[in-house]
């Protein structure tokens, strides 16, 4: 399991969820991995650790042969982001791979929205992967060599979700991110693409993880009946960061147990035999 042998790879909002389980499939393929957070110092560092232990675990050996950083920062804020990502170039060499996984979201009925948190959704989900973005592909065409950059999106970037609408307004501009950047720059060699999870055990959904009533709802609308674990969505960014996927861009994988496919449908309900 060694895809991802000697590559630089920069993940925002690495500190947790699907985004730690990003980092420690790919320290598994031998990638050398910056972890970004927001706050939480100790939460990336036990990232770091973790993905420290999946290498050496893989390589059996004392060190890995391959490097973890921490390194802090507002995804949302532009000159944040251009200090982490010089940070992360200074420290590895160079960038390969960059993955946009930092992201949050605040329900409220659509009314009853603040301003200020409408922005803030966006600032973090679009703005911010826009921000990284840009300092990567920067990256990319100085050094005249090739680069893949992936978003982490979600079903809800093509399925409504009533009183997450900042959420979903997000999500939606990514697709158009993803398609925009991999259409502008596939003849630069990079890469663009997202994956879409569907429900995930997270510390994000801990309230209907841990509520049974909750969780079996959510499960009742996925064809698959479970939700997925971080580690198979992990699986589908491994995947894309790949040349296994050197073939594939502008596109939005679906990791999500079938949520994308109508679900009410496995019922046939028309009038028609």
């Amino acid at each position: 399991m060694s895809r991802l042998e000697g590559k630089n790879i920069l993940i925002t909002g690495a500190s947790s969820g699907i985004g730690q389980a990003i980092a420690i499939r790919f320290a598994k393929e031998g990638a050398n991995v910056a972890i970004n957070y927001r706050s939480g110092a100790e939460q990336a560092e036990e990232t770091r650790c973790m993905a420290r232990k999946a290498r050496v675990h893989v390589d059996e050996k004392d060190g890995g042969g391959g490097k973890e950083m921490v390194v802090q920062a507002d995804v949302s804020d532009e000159t944040q982001v251009k200090t982490m990502v010089a940070r992360v170039i200074e420290e590895f060499g160079s960038l390969d791979v960059l993955v946009n996984n930092a992201g949050i979201q605040k329900p409220a009925a659509s009314h009853e929205i603040e301003t200020s948190d409408f922005d803030r959704v966006l600032a973090v989900n679009l703005r911010g992967p826009f921000l990284c973005s840009r300092e990567a592909i920067r990256h990319f065409l100085d050094r005249g060599g090739p680069g893949v950059i992936l978003n982490n999106s979600s079903v809800h970037e093509i399925i409504p979700k009533p009183k997450y609408l900042p959420y979903s307004v997000s999500k939606g501009g990514m697709e158009n991110l993803t398609k925009s950047l991999a259409l502008e720059y596939a003849a630069n060699g990079i890469r663009v693409n997202s994956v879409g999870p569907g429900a995930v055990v997270t510390p994000i959904n801990k309230a209907w993880i841990d509520n049974p009533k909750a969780r079996g709802e959510v499960e009742s609308h996925i064809p698959m009946s479970r939700p997925a674990a971080a580690d198979e969505i992990a699986s589908v960014f491994a995947f894309l960061a790949s040349d296994d996927a050197s073939y594939v861009t502008g596109q939005t994988i679906f990791a999500c147990g079938g949520l994308t496919l109508y679900p009410e449908f496995r019922t046939a309900w028309s009038s028609g035999e």
